[in-house]
């Protein structure tokens, strides 16, 4: 661009200089060369600050590593890798014969819990009758003894005696039935109301048992490929996040990350339009948008430590800021490996008519990906 621009201006002065026949000498051609310098130079640094450029594109793509849960052997290996499965498609099948068998013994003692909790529901029933008939006991024991002392002189000590007695054996009673009461429904319930806690144990045993033994099948969490697949059957799969199984690559199309220098983030803002050229598709440009500007500059962050900071955490003051570029709705890739590189453009509304030139330049660099060499 700067060349074809340094022809037009050569090819305007050379009319100019013949048609208004002006003499070359020493200070008409100095002139003019230093017109077309400061002219190139403005347009340059007016475009590069209102219309900024980089080289530094990738396009940014998540994986999930894939760590099971449970401790077992691998038995097969479901999928062929690098090919797309859905959602749920199961990867990798875990030896599950231990977490079978807990399953069944839980399950039994479930079973086993459930019977006890229906006869411990017995011991409150009879609980209760036996102190509705202690009560009835007391009552009657009360009475007699009211008969007795209101006609002291019809009975004898003996006889008042024993009634006394009988009546403290059967109050004695009461409070025996009421304390095996509340024992009977101790045993039932929960100090919150819950019935069984035995059964609801239980219950949660066999739960965390079931789980794990869906999890002897490791799934695919979304649609995506399994990718440098190294497992074999016969390998021990253990749940630590330092030995994944594998790595899922999720179907996504990507979003593009630039690295722009710190003069343009005055002209970057987001939903501004963009461009798009990739090094794996020369002669191709893409229509883009800025979706963000990220909120932090990675090489000035700090991490709290035993040390103060010195002066070396500044020796690199040409750090760039990361934006987030998307494609236009309509514009699609062609079936490539994620990961792509490329350069990008972004179009402020300032001196807007000066786009057209990083427009030309950056369909220039398109073409020039053509052109390379294997060394």
């Amino acid at each position: 661009m700067e060349t074809l621009i340094v022809l037009t201006y050569a090819a305007i002065c050379i009319a100019v200089f013949k048609l208004f026949r002006i003499p070359q000498n020493k200070w008409t051609v100095p002139t003019a060369i230093l017109g077309g310098v400061v002219l190139l130079a403005a347009l340059v640094l007016v475009m590069n600050y209102n219309h900024p450029f980089t080289r530094q594109v990738r396009q940014a793509y998540t994986v999930t590593p894939l760590v099971s849960e449970v401790r077992a052997r691998v038995v097969s290996v479901d999928v062929a890798p690098n090919s797309r499965v859905e959602a749920g498609t199961p990867l990798f099948t875990l030896d599950s014969a231990r977490y079978e068998a807990r399953v069944a013994r839980l399950s039994a003692e479930l079973a086993d819990a459930l019977r006890n909790s229906q006869g411990r529901v017995a011991s409150v029933g009879e609980a209760q009758a036996a102190l509705v008939a202690a009560v009835a006991q007391r009552d009657q024991a009360q009475r007699t003894y009211d008969r007795y002392q209101g006609a002291a002189s019809a009975f004898s000590r003996q006889q008042l005696d024993q009634a006394r007695e009988r009546l403290e054996t059967s109050q004695a009673g009461v409070g025996q039935a009421q304390a095996a009461l509340e024992r009977a429904r101790a045993e039932q319930e929960t100090a919150d109301g819950a019935v069984d806690p035995v059964v609801a144990a239980k219950q949660a045993e066999l739960e965390e048992a079931q789980l794990d033994l869906a999890n002897t099948v490791i799934r695919a969490p979304t649609d995506g490929y399994l990718t440098q697949l190294a497992v074999r059957p016969g390998m021990m799969a253990v749940p630590l996040p330092l030995r994944p199984l594998g790595v899922f690559l999720h179907a996504q199309s990507g979003t593009f990350t630039a690295a722009f220098r710190q003069q343009s983030l005055a002209r970057i803002e987001k939903g501004a339009a963009a461009e798009l050229v990739f090094d794996a598709l020369p002669g191709k440009i893409f229509q883009a948008e800025v979706i963000e500007v990220l909120p932090a500059i990675a090489e000035s962050q700090l991490i709290a430590g035993d040390r103060l900071v010195g002066s070396e955490a500044f020796t690199d003051m040409d750090s760039r800021a990361l934006v987030t570029l998307a494609l236009q709705p309509g514009e699609t890739l062609p079936h490539l490996p994620l990961g792509l590189s490329g350069q990008a453009a972004v179009y402020s509304e300032h001196v807007h008519h000066i786009a057209v030139m990083r427009r030309i330049l950056l369909r220039m660099l398109s073409w020039q990906h053509y052109l390379y060499l294997d060394h």
